[in-house]
């Protein structure tokens, strides 16, 4: 499965077997984060077999069971974006891996993980083997996703698809691509985490329309 097939495969996954993850998998795991902090300053880092997290409050919504494993993405402030991108290149590095997934950013023990010095967590990443596969989230149409100043070609269609899949705050998707002139942007509205979504959905942009953004501004 390449990552771009596992836009496709993947969902939001809260409860979990007690399956370890193999660690020929969390080398592969490890080693991406290796890469991701030295090129990017970020703070992440793969915690296993540490239940603590997923074991305090449990609100109704968003409650956990199972799990004993996720990332932990961390940064200075104002990193939100960075944060979503590269957490989602892990978040589909996983599910190529056969691991399931879920972005938490508020319903978990905050006590029990412990940021690096002059970082704030801004979210963790819940890890393993799911005890389903999850189920697809309702999703906006494409064309309520964009604004354009025409017809628009293939390759963004295919972006936009991408991006009506990501993962977002209460499946908010907070965010607006705009096409115009040949050229793509993307901003994040008004909405909790919304910075951190758009990281997320710009990393499935690019990876449907075969092109980076930083290409197209």
């Amino acid at each position: 499965m390449t990552e771009y097939e596992a836009i496709f495969a993947r969902h939001s996954v809260r409860k979990y077997k007690s399956d370890p993850i193999e660690p020929e998998k969390a080398a592969i795991l490890r080693d991406r984060i290796e890469k991701i902090n030295a090129e990017t300053g970020l703070s992440i880092k793969l915690f296993l077999d540490e239940p603590g997290a997923f074991e305090g409050n449990k609100p109704s919504y968003g409650s956990f069971s199972g799990c004993r494993n996720y990332i932990m993405m961390a940064a200075e402030k104002g990193r939100d974006e960075d944060i979503g991108y590269y957490g989602e290149s892990l978040v589909l590095l996983a599910q190529t891996l056969g691991l399931n997934t879920c972005w938490v950013a508020l319903t978990f023990e905050k006590k029990a993980v412990e940021a690096p010095v002059g970082c704030r967590i801004y979210d963790l990443i819940a890890l393993g083997y799911g005890q389903t596969q999850g189920v697809p989230h309702r999703s906006k149409p494409v064309e309520k996703l964009y604004k354009s100043d025409g017809e628009v070609p293939e390759w963004f269609l295919r972006g936009m698809e991408a991006a009506a899949l990501a993962p977002t705050a209460i499946n908010q998707q907070r965010f607006l691509f705009v096409y115009k002139n040949g050229k793509v942007s993307c901003k994040a509205l008004f909405g909790p985490c919304s910075k951190t979504d758009l990281g997320i959905v710009k990393y499935h942009f690019e990876l449907g329309a075969g092109r980076k953004l930083a290409e197209l501004g």
